[in-house]
Parts: structure tokens; sequence; C-alpha cells
């Protein structure tokens, strides 16, 4: 885990976030971050390096529902630092892969064959079953020398099969055509687990807090 984070990692990171969900590109926000998401149950999302002052600041001035503050943190290290009636999301794990990943080189499962599409920094690549059904799907984005993978997804039906695993290794080899070896992602608790098989190395904890609309 890095012993601090960087601040251009999370910008970088950020910025890439947007561009895959064709949304506007971030803002600063003091020492942080601000992404206008505008959907009903996530309109803006504020994004801090780390806990400080501003973040704890900002938690104090909100009070409107659906507005995200996330922060590299652990969700213990926020818990105490937040009004009440913010509620802690389930954990993410900011991740890392600074070279190759170490996986075995996967085939793809028979019965399924790999379809990709483009636009601005983005390369999706999706995983089609026989029945045209979407298995598996997942995204790079290049932004300066960081490969930032997003929205990686495997259906349930079609897990167990070695669909994410052959999915990375193809938007790995996006990343390594730009020239590219810097690897980063948010993964859930689920995911995690398959990432750290692959050679990917926690950076930092990452927390998400909102006030729901109950």
């Amino acid at each position: 885990m890095a012993d601090k984070v960087s601040h251009d990692i999370v910008e970088k990171w950020l910025k890439a976030w947007s561009l895959s969900r064709q949304l506007p590109l971030p803002v600063r926000y003091k020492s942080g971050f601000k992404v206008e998401v505008g959907e009903e149950k996530q309109k803006i999302r504020y994004i801090f390096s780390e806990l400080n002052d501003d973040f704890i600041e900002l938690s104090k001035q909100i009070d409107e529902h659906w507005i995200y503050l996330k922060v590299c943190a652990s969700p213990d290290e926020v818990k105490n630092k937040v009004p009440d009636q913010w509620v802690i999301q389930p954990p993410g794990y900011m991740m890392s892969c600074f070279g190759p990943m170490k996986v075995k080189v996967a085939n793809l499962c028979k019965g399924y064959r790999i379809e990709s599409e483009k636009y601005n920094s983005t390369t999706v690549i999706k995983i089609i079953a026989e029945n045209d059904e979407l298995a598996c799907v997942g995204r790079v984005v290049m932004v300066d020398d960081l490969a930032v993978y997003d929205r990686i997804i495997t259906e349930e039906k079609h897990q167990r099969k070695g669909l994410g695993t052959f999915l990375m290794q193809e938007l790995e080899k996006v990343a390594v055509s730009k020239g590219i070896s810097n690897n980063f992602l948010v993964a859930t608790e689920v995911g995690r687990s398959l990432y750290q098989s692959m050679g990917w190395e926690l950076y930092s904890p990452y927390t998400s807090i909102v006030i729901p609309k109950i």
C-alpha cells in the first residue's frame, strides 16, 4: 500500500472515470475534485486524496441527499469525523499494477466471442455468448501515462469460466499497444481477490459516504 496517496494519480483516475462514463471532466474543489454526475441517486461526487479539513468541513456543510463524498482512507478513519447523517457505503479498494499483470495466458472459453468499440480515450471490450447475450464487459481509459480499468463486470451465469481474466488480459494489450504499463483501478470487495491473483496490489482504501433518502 502506498505510504502517501498521489494527488496526481487520483486526478488522472477520476478524469478516466469521467471519460469512461462520458461525464463532465472533474474540476478542482479546494484540495480535492468535483464531478457533476447528474444522476438521480448520484448528483455530484467530491473526491479527496486524503482525509483532511476540507473533506470534514464539506461533510458538515452538505445536507442534501445523493451527493457523494469519497476519500482515500479507511471507513474506520472516516466514521467518527463526519456527522451522523452520512452513511458509509461498501468499501472500495484503489489498486495498482505498475508493470505487466502476472497472469497465465488465458484462452477464450468455447462458445464466446469478443467485440470492441472506442470513444474518446476509452476502449470497451465485450465478451458475447453464443445466444448474443452480454457475458462480460470492461473498459480501459488512457490518461497520460496511466491506464485506468473501469466497470469490469461478468454476469453471474457466465462466472467461473475465466472470462474476467481473459477480459483483463485483452484490456492490458490495449494499454501496452499505447506504451503504457502503469495500471490502476478501484475494486469492490468481490473484485479485489481476482485482481490480487493477477499481481495487482492495494494502493489505498477508498471510502464513500452519502446522505440517502430514506
